[in-house]
């Protein structure tokens, strides 16, 4: 192909990626927004195979790995997507660096003068310590979402100095590298090792209540430590693509810390939810709640006029979002007025609930956004809280408390609220939540598809 109609293939899988995010903006139009993706990942793969003579070898390792996401993607619990997606976005950060690397070693073969020029070597010394960076960082969110770390922030004396001393230390490997006459190994390797020390120690303080935050932080790098190498190679595809996961990423970000009144930097240097956990059992108070079962849980919802479902993570859990699609299809049935209240940060990633009601096929103009169904909920009759902790706490309306400020849904405010959690422990926020002892609210323990389930029965 001549250059003129590769950079015309690159437009074109661009404008795919342009239309794929647009369309995944909504749930209704998600599906074909996927599609668009495909096709631009597509065209981009092609046209990139025109370019070099090792295709067979290219499409060997395109198949090896698509045939290993295949089986993840078909083997992964809907409770393990959000350490999946952090996962991910750890082998786009190590491939840029990989490509960064290779590109030091034989710039020739990327297109670029045997010594490389001043500008490519800043665009590869960006590429590289954010891809080192999004990579350590992403491995300590895998760990912290699947369980297989705590997440309990991991706090010490002199953290952020620590932190200071190593970026400032990376920076100036990384203007040796810039400024060296020839390639300077020392300098590029120290620099590298120094990005992927601080991705470990910035994601390690930060709590488990932050973690959606995270992840779509790590998304951002992800997207920029691309568009970082597609400047070094000269590729406009890799740019626009990166730039757009870049941004997005960042503007999710930013929506996530508005939704839990979290200072973007303050969430980056964390210590978020490290004292909590200890409101119930450490206050040396004892407190009462009232429980119930699910045949009195469907007898009130079954004469309410209205009722909010706020699902939560122990929804995900248990796998109910097909026991809870029969049972507000049952409540239809009966006349009564059913909508699903949706947080920003519900789960364990953003639009980890979505994700969930949309599998089930529970229709869109039920599932409302909290802005949109906040105020209802004080003309509500019954609100089922599945599984939600820290999104529902009054908490977050009391001075001092960790989740100051958070906005939250107005669960609280309705006539009667029905919990259904396998037992009174604290949420991913380590905090206690007043709602379960306020006289209005009635426990359900059990596991959140059977509890569910029978209440269909009893319906």
């Amino acid at each position: 192909m001549s250059a003129n109609m590769v950079a015309l293939a690159y437009l074109v899988a661009s404008v795919f990626f342009i239309l794929a995010l647009k369309g995944l903006s909504s749930p209704e139009s998600a599906r074909r927004g996927n599609l668009f993706g495909i096709v631009g990942m597509a065209i981009a793969v092609a046209t990139t195979l025109t370019l070099t003579q090792n295709w067979l070898l290219i499409l060997a390792c395109i198949a090896i790995g698509g045939i290993i996401g295949a089986i993840v993607a078909q083997r992964v619990q809907m409770t393990a997507m959000p350490e999946l997606v952090a996962f991910m976005h750890s082998l786009v950060g190590l491939a840029a660096v990989f490509i960064a690397i290779a590109a030091v070693n034989n710039p020739v073969s990327f297109g670029l003068p045997e010594v490389l020029p001043a500008g490519s070597k800043l665009e590869l010394f960006l590429g590289t310590f954010i891809g080192a960076m999004t990579w350590s960082g992403s491995v300590i969110a895998f760990l912290k979402l699947s369980g297989r770390m705590s997440g309990t922030p991991i706090v010490f004396g002199g953290q952020h100095a620590l932190n200071l001393i190593l970026a400032l230390v990376m920076i100036g490997f990384g203007l040796w590298f810039f400024f060296s006459d020839t390639t300077n190994w020392t300098a590029f390797i120290a620099m590298t090792a120094i990005a992927f020390v601080l991705g470990f120690l910035i994601i390690i303080p930060i709590g488990g209540a932050d973690m959606p935050v995270v992840i779509s932080m790590l998304n951002s790098y992800s997207g920029w430590a691309a568009a970082g190498i597609g400047f070094s190679l000269g590729n406009p595809m890799l740019i626009i693509a990166g730039s757009l996961v870049g941004s997005s990423g960042a503007i999710l970000s930013y929506i996530m810390c508005k939704a839990m009144n979290r200072p973007f930097l303050s969430v980056i240097l964390g210590g978020f939810g490290s004292d909590g956990g200890t409101a119930a059992a450490d206050s040396g108070v004892q407190k009462t709640y009232r429980s119930g079962s699910a045949d009195d849980a469907a007898f009130l919802m079954g004469n309410a006029d209205s009722v909010i479902i706020v699902p939560g993570y122990g929804l995900a859990v248990a796998r109910a979002q097909h026991a809870v699609k029969e049972l507000a299809e049952k409540l239809h049935a009966k006349g009564v007025n059913v909508r699903f209240a949706i947080h920003p940060v519900a789960g364990r990633m953003p639009g980890h609930m979505n994700v969930l009601l949309a599998e089930a096929e529970i229709p869109y103009e039920q599932v409302q956004e909290m802005e949109e169904i906040n105020s209802d909920f004080s003309n509500t009759d019954v609100v089922l809280v599945l599984g939600a902790n820290d999104v529902v706490n009054p908490a977050a309306n009391v001075p001092g408390s960790p989740i100051y400020g958070m906005p939250i849904l107005d669960a609280h405010k309705a006539r009667t609220v029905m919990v259904v959690k396998r037992s009174m422990a604290v949420g991913y926020a380590g905090l206690d939540n007043d709602l379960f002892y306020m006289d209005k609210t009635m426990m359900i323990f059990g596991d959140a598809k059977k509890v569910v389930e029978n209440m269909v029965k009893a319906l």
